[in-house]
């Protein structure tokens, strides 16, 4: 199959690429630098220039593909909602362009999502949908998609952990890792049972892989191997491996000290993949968080 990847060369595209690639399949990645373009080279992919705000880009090379995977977003938390009308966009523009041909289009959202719009109050499941009235970053995204399977796309989501973590992470748990580096401790809020579930690069890969080639129309996946990850159980690794004092913040303090990620280092997220697992046969094979934080590369040098 060729594929049609967006964000084909970060923290998880770039481990999909391969992963693709080892199974038969051809890639056609989106590059906006010369650097993506030389990186997806070097992988043995082809190139499709562009951005995600450049529209024709998303569909020539949606055209082009036998299925397409959705994996880039702007992370830029200063002015998300722009970055979630962006994500909106490229998925009505690739879903447009798939339209009554059957082929499977993978797009990527967060559990997080299950924790800030639906209040759940338990382990969230794949059945947990956000009603189409609701209006918010990534929802909006996840129901247009889940919409595709009634217009001939093989549509489905994957909802990836907050922690998507290994070698070169610069996500949550980075900045968890830079922020008590700053603060001289490392932080966790209110008495630390907050959960949060996690999963290792590698195994998202396979799980989006795994999506493309047979995940239904208008199903929804959980990239999830850790199921609820206590925040202090975090806090306290880093705490170690930083020789620095584990500390309780205030709730009413959590933006003051996490900064942009105050609201998700309060979210108490515990949630299941059983649904994934049992649809796709996926079965994660890697490290767990707590134990990838153990090995040390976390904070072999500053980032």
């Amino acid at each position: 199959m060729r594929v049609f990847v967006t964000g084909a060369t970060g923290f998880i595209g770039s481990a999909l690429v391969q992963e693709l690639i080892e199974a038969g399949h051809q890639v056609l990645g989106l590059a906006r630098s010369d650097a993506a373009v030389e990186k997806l080279f070097a992988a043995g992919a082809e190139v499709q220039h562009g951005s995600l705000d450049d529209l024709d880009s998303l569909r020539s090379g949606a055209a082009a593909s036998d299925g397409v995977i959705h994996l880039a977003f702007i992370h830029d938390f200063s002015n998300y909602q722009h970055a979630a009308q962006t994500d909106l966009r490229a998925v009505e523009t690739i879903g447009a362009v798939l339209e009554g041909s059957g082929k499977p289009f993978v797009i990527t959202s967060g559990t997080l999502m299950l924790t800030f719009f639906l209040s759940l109050g338990r382990f969230g499941t794949e059945e947990d949908v956000a009603d189409a009235g609701v209006v918010a970053p990534r929802v909006v995204s996840e129901n247009a998609a889940i919409a595709l399977a009634k217009r001939g796309v093989r549509s489905s989501v994957v909802r990836l952990s907050p922690s998507v973590h290994g070698e070169g992470d610069k996500g949550f748990v980075s900045t968890l890792i830079n922020v008590a580096r700053t603060k001289g401790a490392s932080g966790y809020i209110g008495d630390g049972s907050n959960r949060w579930p996690a999963v290792h690069r590698l195994d998202a890969a396979r799980l989006f892989r795994l999506a493309l080639e047979k995940a239904p129309a208008g199903s929804v996946l959980h990239g999830v191997a850790d199921e609820s990850v206590p925040f202090r159980s975090i806090a306290e690794i880093i705490g170690q491996h930083l020789n620095l004092p584990v500390v309780s913040i205030a709730p009413e303090e959590a933006n003051e000290h996490f900064g942009w990620l105050g609201n998700a280092a309060l979210a108490d997220n515990p949630t299941l993949s059983t649904l994934t697992r049992e649809r796709l046969g996926w079965r994660p094979a890697q490290p767990g968080l707590l134990t990838d934080l153990d090995q040390g590369h976390y904070f072999s040098n500053k980032m």
